[in-house]
C-alpha cells in the first residue's frame, strides 16, 4: 500500500469516526427536544381544560363580563338607540302593575332553580378537575413514597399501573424528574450507566434521623 493509499484511509476513518459522533449527539439532541415539546403540550392541554372550566363557573355564577367586552357592548347599545325628545310617559292604570309584579313572582322560582343547578354542576366539574392531580405531582409523590432510588424507567412502570389512563411516557417522566433536580425538588445519582432520582424530602428524613439513634445509642 502506497503512502497516498495510507493517508487517504487514515482520512476516511476520521471522518467516519467524526460523523458517527454527530450522528448520536444529534439524535440524543431530537430526543431530548421532543421530550420538552410533550411536557409542554401536557401542561398546555391541562391549562386549557382548567380554563374551559373556570369559564364555565364564571358564566353559571353570573360573573361580569370582561371590561373590554362590557365597554364594547355599551358602545354598540348606544349606536343603536336613536336619540328622541324626552316625553312625560303617560300615567299606569291601575291593576296593571299588580299583574306584572305577581307574574315577575311566578317567573322567578324557576330561573332561580336553574341557575342554582347549574352552579352545582359547575362546582362538580371543578372538584373534579382538581382531584386530578398533574404529572409533576404524581412523580414526586411517588418518590416520596420510596425508600430507594428509582429510575425513570421505574417511575413510569409504577406510574403507568397506577394511572393506565394517562398514556404516560419514559421521555417525558426523565424530563420532569430533571426539573424537579433543577429545582431542588429531587436529588440524581449516577450508578454506572444508569441514573436514578430520590425525593429531597426521602433524603432529608434519614440524615435527620442518624443522629437521633446515635443519641439513643450513646
Amino acid at each position: 500500500m502506497t503512502e497516498s493509499q495510507t493517508r487517504t484511509t487514515e482520512l476516511t476513518s476520521q471522518y467516519i469516526a467524526q460523523v458517527t459522533g454527530d450522528l448520536e449527539r444529534n439524535t440524543k439532541e431530537q430526543d431530548r427536544i421532543a421530550a420538552d415539546i410533550e411536557a409542554l403540550q401536557e401542561q398546555l392541554r391541562a391549562l386549557q381544560h382548567d380554563h374551559a372550566v373556570l369559564v364555565t363557573m364564571q358564566e353559571a355564577l353570573g360573573g361580569a363580563r370582561p371590561a373590554a367586552e362590557a365597554d364594547t357592548a355599551a358602545e354598540a347599545d348606544t349606536a343603536a338607540v336613536p336619540a328622541v325628545p324626552h316625553q312625560a310617559s303617560p300615567a299606569p292604570r291601575p291593576g296593571k302593575p299588580k299583574k306584572a309584579a305577581a307574574g315577575a313572582k311566578k317567573t322567578a322560582p324557576p330561573k332561580a332553580a336553574a341557575k342554582s343547578s347549574s352552579a352545582k354542576s359547575s362546582s362538580a366539574k371543578a372538584s373534579k378537575t382538581a382531584a386530578k392531580p398533574s404529572l409533576v405531582d404524581l412523580i414526586r409523590g411517588h418518590l416520596e413514597q420510596q425508600s430507594e432510588p428509582r429510575s425513570a424507567a421505574e417511575v413510569t412502570t409504577a406510574l403507568t399501573q397506577a394511572h393506565p389512563d394517562r398514556g404516560i411516557k419514559t421521555t417525558v417522566v426523565r424530563t420532569t424528574l430533571e426539573n424537579l433536580v433543577a429545582k431542588s425538588h429531587a436529588h440524581r445519582t449516577k450508578q454506572g450507566s444508569s441514573v436514578f432520582y430520590t425525593a429531597s424530602a426521602a433524603v432529608a428524613e434519614p440524615a435527620a434521623a442518624g443522629p437521633q439513634q446515635e443519641a439513643a445509642a450513646g
